[in-house]
């Protein structure tokens, strides 16, 4: 059984994939987003694709730990998936600084702002995913 890892954004929705084992996180894809149709039809090919049955969905809190506007839209996507998907599992993670991290070893590997760009929602749901894994091990 492998687990998915989503950072839902705006405009992108970074998907991380774990291992059969539950031990890592490798990024998958980001997923240009154009329409929840085509959002979710994608989100149903990789479920399918990793034999996944639970999503591990990056919550972003405010540093106070409060959850404000950006939770919600999160959490109101997350219902259209649960909809689509529902025999897929939710989980929310908490992911305050998972892009910040993100960011920070994508600059370490002296990537382009171009390149970095392109990879950092990728980055920051491997961040989500492997943060839950490590939170649940020997326990999944």
């Amino acid at each position: 059984m492998r687990v998915l890892g989503l950072d839902i954004g705006d405009k992108t929705i970074g998907v991380a994939a774990s291992d059969p084992l539950g031990w890592t996180a490798q990024g998958v894809e980001t997923i240009n987003r154009t329409s929840n149709k085509n959002d979710l039809k994608r989100l149903r090919e990789l479920v399918a694709q990793y034999e996944a049955k639970i999503f591990v969905i990056g919550l972003p809190k405010n540093m106070d730990g409060t959850e404000g506007e950006r939770c919600e839209f999160v959490k109101t996507f997350a219902a259209k998936i649960a909809a689509a998907l529902p025999e897929v599992e939710q989980n929310f993670w908490d992911e305050r600084l998972s892009t910040v991290a993100a960011q920070r070893t994508l600059v370490e590997a002296d990537l382009s702002r171009r390149k970095r760009k392109k990879v950092i929602d990728k980055m920051a749901a491997v961040y989500i995913l492997q943060g839950w894994l490590d939170s649940r091990r020997g326990d999944f």
